[in-house]
């Protein structure tokens, strides 16, 4: 008697792992890493790697051509030549806004929509660990975008200046107003930017969302403020989700709310500024934890 047809037997021999056993913290590292490596696109196709990098390279072009303008002039004018300052430098611009509009629903969306969240969960992971591992890598990769190209630019200025002892000890300060105002940019655009993918599983809806939250609230509080006259601006200025940090980043550069800026002669202008940019992520936060939270059940 004959079989018809022709198979295959495969062993696949199974082993139980023998490896180091990690508990919650391990997990959440794990967790860190790996959404990294996908904001970033680590070990995918090189589409996903372009916009990540080809941001990076834009804030940084500022930097360059800041040094090169340094360079090119260091010889013929007595004070150098400074296009944008260390404190102008934090600041939002297009390219930051686009990063989150585009990292945050890819890190977060992808896991509700495939249903993987309650795999996560089998294993000693909670939701509070999950929103810092999400949050924190969002916002590990916002300062180090945002911190980079400073580096680029101090170091550039220090190497193109006539003494680098005496611009580096002339500009000490430097080295801590600049991080602390990174990294208050960085959580703030990180906690929205989760916040807001966290709440559907579709990216381009969360992507257009976090676009549109930013810019209605900055064009709103253009109209309210207007045009600022005697240095008087209004409290209306703090309704612009966008632009909020850039109050505090005056606040550690300067002292005090800049007198440009909408806030300016709004009395307690300052402390109001920090109680808004806290509010808003606690309620971010908040958003994040109670979206997360059924998976501990």
């Amino acid at each position: 008697m004959s079989v018809g047809g022709a198979g295959a037997v495969y062993d696949r021999g199974y082993r139980p792992y023998d490896g180091p056993r990690g508990l919650r913290g391990a997990a959440t590292y794990a967790l860190y890493k790996a959404s990294i490596r996908r904001a970033l696109g680590i070990r995918r196709s090189w589409r996903q790697k372009f916009a990540p990098f080809l941001l990076l390279g834009i804030v940084t072009v500022p930097a360059i051509v800041n040094v090169g303008i340094g360079y090119v002039t260091r010889d013929r004018v007595v004070d150098a030549v400074e296009i944008i300052t260390y404190r102008e430098y934090v600041g939002v611009s297009s390219a930051l806004l686009l990063f989150v509009a585009l990292v945050a629903p890819d890190v977060m969306c992808p896991d509700r929509r495939q249903r993987v969240l309650p795999l996560m969960f089998a294993r000693p992971l909670t939701g509070i660990d999950y929103v810092v591992s999400k949050v924190g890598a969002i916002a590990s990769i916002l300062f180090a975008f945002s911190f980079l190209p400073q580096v680029v630019l101090f170091v550039g200025n220090m190497l193109v200046s006539d003494s680098a002892a005496h611009y580096f000890s002339g500009h000490m300060d430097v080295l801590w107003k600049v991080p602390v105002s990174v990294g208050l940019l960085a959580i703030y655009y990180a906690v929205i930017g989760v916040a807001i993918a966290s709440l559907t599983d579709r990216r381009i809806v969360a992507g257009a969302a976090v676009i549109g939250l930013f810019l209605i609230t900055s064009i709103s509080s253009s109209i309210i403020v207007g045009d600022i006259v005697n240095g008087q601006g209004s409290i209306g200025g703090l309704i612009n989700v966008l632009g909020l940090p850039l109050f505090l980043r005056d606040l550690v550069f300067l002292g005090h709310v800049n007198p440009d800026s909408p806030l300016a002669g709004v009395d307690h202008g300052g402390p109001f500024a920090i109680a808004t940019y806290v509010a808003i992520l606690l309620l971010g936060a908040g958003v994040l934890l109670r979206r997360y939270r059924w998976v501990e059940r």
